[in-house]
């Protein structure tokens, strides 16, 4: 591990702290988005309804996809936040990638993100791809949307993808994970105080925080495909990451639980500088190839 990479990136977040006003949260965090690499295809689709885009990196199968909804709190986040990150994902994985626009609170509030994400996978299973050739994932926000997803379509009685992926994730919208107080001195880029409020925010006021989709803790998550977990040590979200393991791995589910030592908060987002997040990337990678293939 370079300690000079990871120190780096943390300074730059502590000089720079999530603020201001939801529109200027929103701006400031499209604009820390990376450099998409130019050999990488993407072309905008609207899936059932959803603005997505299809990520088609050189040489990758055609028939294998990661459908992946981005993170920001379920208020914050776009495509373009995410895009090269997810380009860099559908590369490691040799398959395509299908990016989706769910729709943000406080303009639409729980379920409209989930049924957004439903929606997009109903659409890749009516265009040719298989559910086993399919895996959902996410970071933080869009981390908790991958286990919602999974949970609304099983549920709903669709038939499940290959696998989950689950980076830094947020399962946990009341924030009671023991982390979010003892690790809160070294998680440069969230604290309990910025993301509380983002969980009311998105069930809106007269939202249940514990709903099974909204907050999947709470969810019965037996049944559902394996489930990769990636969490970094300096997370105020640890818990949450913690928890979901230990409730799938009780509910049969096979999951592994990945503890990267002093990452940050979906350090992925920080893979031009950060080498450890071109490894999570990759070993991200590696999983889905072994799922899906």
């Amino acid at each position: 591990m370079s300690q000079s990479e990871i120190a780096a990136v943390v300074e730059q977040l502590r000089a720079n702290p999530l603020g201001g006003t939801l529109e200027e949260m929103r701006a400031q965090f499209d604009d820390m988005a990376a450099e998409v690499a130019s050999d990488i295809e993407i072309k905008p689709v609207t899936a059932n309804g959803v603005s997505c885009e299809l990520h088609m990196p050189p040489g990758a199968d055609a028939d294998r996809v990661i459908m992946y909804v981005h993170g920001g709190g379920y208020v914050i986040g776009s495509l373009r936040s995410h895009r090269a990150m997810v380009a860099e994902l559908a590369r490691a994985a040799n398959c395509r990638a299908l990016a989706v626009d769910y729709r943000l609170a406080p303009e639409n509030v729980y379920p409209a993100a989930v049924d957004d994400a439903i929606a997009a996978y109903n659409w890749l299973c009516s265009s040719g791809y298989t559910p086993e050739k399919i895996v959902i994932a996410g970071d933080s926000a869009g981390g908790g949307l991958t286990v919602g997803t999974l949970v609304g379509l099983k549920d709903a009685g669709h038939p499940l993808p290959a696998a989950g992926v689950c980076i830094s994730p947020w399962v946990d919208l009341e924030a009671t994970g023991q982390s979010y107080q003892t690790r809160k001195e070294i998680d440069p880029m969230v604290t309990y105080d910025l993301i509380k409020p983002m969980g009311e925010t998105y069930v809106g006021p007269d939202g249940d925080l514990r709903a099974p989709t909204a907050c999947p803790i709470h969810a019965d998550l037996t049944g559902l495909p394996p489930l990769l977990i990636q969490v970094g040590s300096a997370e105020v979200l640890y818990s949450d990451s913690e928890t979901l393991a230990n409730n799938a791995r009780a509910a049969g589910v096979e999951a592994t639980l990945e503890e990267w030592p002093d990452m940050v908060h979906v350090w992925h987002l920080f893979f031009p500088a950060l080498s450890e997040g071109r490894d999570a990337i990759n070993r991200i990678g590696e999983f889905v190839k072994e799922k899906t293939t």
